[in-house]
């Protein structure tokens, strides 16, 4: 992330400059907070660490990623509370990942909100990728997120202004900061994008707290349309049961595949059978009680 910004970065951009890890070469060719001297070999991007990276490289640059990946990393970031996040990326991370995020954190916590042009933690937001590695970046930024007690307007300029990562970021930890409905908006721009990392992001737990029908019917679709598997979205089975309209829809849209030769996504004849208004109700909804009918249209 580069500060000021004037203008959105592109969704996959994670461009770091920013110190470097403890104990290692400088590499930055600028620091805010620190004084080395410029780098040779600016750092790769998030992309490049995502898609380069092995594990061997991981532990020769000591970015934090743990060479073993474990069941639980799986367990959607938006559905983790933070004390059991940060324990759980603590005892992944690198000993100088988890020194450098221990620090982050109480800086953030120490200045939250809005300082100047830009505050502390989020710089730190765009070092994260670079100093815990692509596998543990997005935890990390939700993490400092959470202990800078992001407002709506702080969280809407972090995703702006940011990059895909820090995006992901912002709409994982929209439930963990964000009661009402102010921040849709977010979610709604990250359901415009063909970026499927970002969507999947995007139907979250905030999303299927607060998207009306329509717009919750639509970023089904768009998963679909998209091949982000509808595992992703946040409380399916409660939002889909019995509705006869999301059928509807997905009925016109296998016909639309099946008439001009494409195949049809297996998961929409899950999502079809989740609208079965003879079927048993989640377990779930009824768990809710009354927030079993949240977006449902009378």
């Amino acid at each position: 992330m580069t500060h000021p910004r004037t203008s959105p970065a592109t969704p996959d951009a994670d461009t770091e400059s920013h110190p470097p890890t403890e104990g290692h070469a400088p590499t930055d060719t600028h620091s805010p907070t620190e004084g080395h001297p410029p780098a040779e070999n600016p750092p790769p991007t998030e992309r490049q660490a995502d898609s380069e990276a092995g594990p061997a490289d991981a532990k020769r640059h000591d970015t934090g990623a743990e060479p073993q990946a474990d069941p639980e990393d799986d367990k959607p970031l938006a559905l983790t509370p933070p004390t059991e996040l940060r324990a759980h990326l603590a005892a992944r991370l690198h000993s100088a990942a988890r020194a450098w995020l221990h620090r982050a954190l109480d800086e953030a916590a120490a200045n939250p909100g809005t300082h100047g042009p830009i505050s502390v933690w989020e710089l730190r937001i765009a070092e994260a990728g670079r100093r815990c590695g692509p596998d543990h970046a997005d935890a990390a930024r939700v993490l400092i997120l959470h202990a800078a007690r992001a407002d709506t307007d702080a969280l809407s300029r972090v995703y702006f202004q940011g990059t895909g990562a820090e995006r992901r970021a912002v709409l994982h930890a929209l439930p963990h900061l964000v009661p009402g409905p102010q921040a849709l908006p977010l979610v709604e721009d990250a359901l415009r994008t063909n970026d499927t990392r970002l969507l999947a992001a995007a139907v979250g737990p905030y999303a299927a707290r607060h998207l009306d029908s329509h717009q919750w019917r639509h970023a089904v679709l768009k998963c679909l349309f998209t091949g982000v598997h509808v595992e992703t979205v946040a409380d399916l089975d409660r939002r889909a049961h019995r509705d006869t309209e999301l059928a509807r829809m997905l009925g016109d849209y296998a016909a639309e595949r099946t008439a001009a030769g494409r195949p049809v996504p297996e998961d929409l004849y899950r999502v079809l059978t989740l609208t079965d208004p003879t079927a048993t109700p989640p377990a779930s909804a009824a768990q809710r009680g009354g927030r079993g009918t949240d977006g449902k249209e009378s």
